[in-house]
């Protein structure tokens, strides 16, 4: 792990590299993707058949691409109890937290007038659930959950086909959590098709969840035929730690973000020399204990920073000016610097907080905005899964109050016709 102190000259410009890191500028990538979108539109169930036979080496017609009922039903069968009891304990967790999200229809009176909001929950959304290097049994209930919480009418499911058959975890998960549909789809050929829809898979009103570099750029280039929750990269976590903090802890909090891919990307700010050094110990010592080794020393050699600052203050600007997707701030009393923070995605407030707590079993959604997208973009919850209508009802005296301004902007702007639909309402 590299050490920057802050008196260091290549300090901030270090910062503001990692500040102004992006996942989703490939050219080569987003013409690849490009392409298959239109296949998939152009050709439908012919075309994602074809994909998912290129890239996952499965060969499936359309009419295999559902999982049925029975096979969900199977999957229960081929956990253990005490693994299905631990997912519907998160799932409880999760329902409770969002449940404090849910919003009404509101109305208010304004003299003659009735102004308000409809709040209706989207009639269909697709959730994409990865496949490859790991199973995210908790990735499906954190999607699915709050647009059961919103009410919406259909829930539909897409993760990528394997040899072995879609994971027995995924499946009961994706049960518990109460999704409608399961289809053995995965990659840009599946964003796709719930984008466009085909014969064998429904389009869709909004696609969430996160996915690679390829998935990833497939939402952003939907979004507009359909809505996205945002377009999330690999995984994050940045330590703010002080000089009492514990650096076995620190290390095991940073390898747990890390251990999800090559391209994870995890860093340290500290108050102290000592801290940093020590976590860089702790670091080649715990790797050489865990079985994604490999994938941990990619993304720790490739992306990984100690940076050593003179104190709290500083740290937390660096902390704001990165706008990690998980923020843990391991340091005394940390309560008193969250007004502070401007920009993360979730935040793991003490000593006893790890990482894994939120991702699991805590409650808040674990999908969040990466690649310094926290600066605009909010974790995924109910609302993702709402929409809202405007409610204006004028009575006719009200109406008659409001004509002189009314007609004045139209004029301002041009707009006679504007002008005549008030007018041709005769008092």
């Amino acid at each position: 792990m590299k050490i920057i102190a802050s008196t260091d000259r290549g300090f901030n410009a270090a910062v503001k590299r990692i500040a102004g890191r992006s996942n989703f500028q490939a050219a080569p990538i987003e013409a690849a993707v490009k392409a298959i979108l239109k296949s998939v539109e152009r050709g439908g169930d012919r075309a994602v058949a074809l994909y998912s036979k290129k890239f996952d080496r499965i060969a499936l017609k359309p009419d295999q691409f559902r999982i049925s009922p029975e096979q969900v039903k199977e999957a229960y069968y081929q956990i253990r109890k005490e693994e299905g009891d631990a997912l519907r304990f998160a799932a409880r967790r999760i329902t409770a937290f969002h449940e404090r999200q849910r919003l009404k229809t509101w109305m208010y009176q304004d003299n003659g007038a009735t102004l308000g909001q409809m709040i209706l929950p989207l009639d269909a959304v697709g959730l994409y659930v990865p496949g490859g290097k790991a199973v995210y049994p908790s990735s499906v209930l954190m999607c699915a959950i709050p647009a059961k919480v919103a009410g919406v009418k259909r829930i539909i499911m897409c993760t990528p086909p394997t040899k072995g058959g879609i994971s027995p975890y995924l499946l009961v998960a994706a049960d518990i959590a109460g999704v409608d549909e399961v289809y053995r789809v995965g990659g840009v050929q599946a964003i796709a098709a719930m984008a466009y829809g085909t014969d064998a898979i429904p389009r869709v009103d909004k696609i969430v969840g996160p996915g690679n570099i390829y998935v990833a750029t497939a939402k952003r280039l939907i979004y507009g035929t359909v809505a996205i929750d945002m377009v999330a990269g690999p995984s994050e976590l940045l330590v703010v730690a002080d000089g009492a903090a514990d650096p076995a802890h620190v290390a095991a909090d940073l390898l747990c973000e890390a251990e999800h891919d090559e391209d994870a990307k995890v860093y340290l700010v500290t108050t102290s020399r000592r801290v940093a050094e020590e976590v860089a110990r702790q670091l080649e010592q715990q790797i050489k204990q865990l079985t994604r080794e490999k994938i941990l020393a990619k993304s720790l050699g490739r992306h990984t920073v100690a940076f050593v600052v003179g104190n709290m203050e500083e740290a937390i600007d660096v902390a704001n000016q990165i706008a990690p997707e998980h923020l843990t701030l391991s340091v005394d009393r940390p309560f008193d610097y969250l007004e502070r923070i401007r920009h993360a995605g979730a935040l793991f407030l003490g000593r006893y907080t790890p990482p894994a707590v939120a991702d699991y079993i805590a409650g808040p959604n674990h999908v969040l905005p990466t690649g310094g997208t926290a600066r605009f973009f909010s974790p995924l919850s109910v609302e993702d899964y709402l929409k809202k209508s405007n409610i204006v009802a004028y009575s006719k005296e009200e109406l008659a109050k409001v004509k002189d301004q009314l007609l004045r902007i139209a004029h301002m702007e041009g707009l006679d016709a504007h002008a005549k639909s008030l007018e041709s309402r005769k008092p």
